[in-house]
């Protein structure tokens, strides 16, 4: 059986550093549930769709390809809404399961990140985190993202569409946003990518190790 680590949060709060992070350590597969959202808001917007049109964000699910996922624009603040737009469809998050699900089953082991990993996709993972920073912390941070890249939005902007986010993502009738009930919740607020590192690796690393003892021999 495969060992899964559900990193789940909010926008900006580290939790995709992190899943990486401990993707490379582990040495195990690392998937971005949010970038097949963003990729399907990308499909949309290519295609000319609606990304509050379920059918639009249904046929984009249906095409959606993962190798588009370096795709720098699917980082921009416009694919970002989108991507939360497209997320409130059932049919578009059902699309989407069974393509996570399976990733997860890959071994010798996953590190899933997204907002309904422990709660939805992986409810028996092995570990999980639901990371979150203060709304002011997390604009600065991708102000700082967004600047690095050439780009200079306003601040404040950045900030209001976090707080926005944030309500979409946890008021949705479907797999809302919210930490699962055995999840550790990991507040990055005053911590740097090292210090949030050393922390989440100190409260997953004891039950992948466990889990690891677990499996059978041979």
């Amino acid at each position: 059986m495969s060992i899964v680590i559900a990193v789940d949060g909010t926008a900006a709060s580290g939790k995709g550093t992190l899943a990486k992070k401990l993707a490379a350590h582990f040495g195990f597969h690392h998937l971005d549930s949010g970038s097949l959202y963003r990729l399907i808001a990308l499909g949309v917007t290519d295609s000319g769709g609606d990304p509050n049109n379920e059918a639009d964000a249904l046929k984009a699910a249906r095409a959606i390809d993962p190798t588009r996922g370096n795709d720098p624009r699917i980082r921009s603040a416009e694919i970002g809404k989108a991507a939360s737009q497209v997320s409130v469809f059932p049919t578009v998050r059902a699309e989407l399961l069974a393509y996570q699900q399976k990733f997860a089953a890959k071994p010798p082991g996953a590190v899933i990140d997204g907002r309904d990993i422990g709660t939805v996709v992986c409810p028996d993972a092995t570990a999980k985190l639901f990371v979150d920073a203060r709304p002011e912390i997390r604009a600065h941070r991708r102000w700082l993202e967004l600047k690095a890249s050439g780009a200079a939005p306003d601040e404040a902007l950045i900030l209001r569409e976090i707080v926005e986010r944030d309500a979409r993502d946890s008021g949705r009738a479907l797999a809302p946003m919210k930490p699962a009930p055995d999840a550790v919740l990991l507040d990055t607020s005053a911590l740097d990518i090292d210090a949030a590192f050393k922390a989440a690796l100190a409260i997953v690393q004891p039950k992948v190790e466990e889990a690891l003892k677990a499996q059978p021999k041979g």
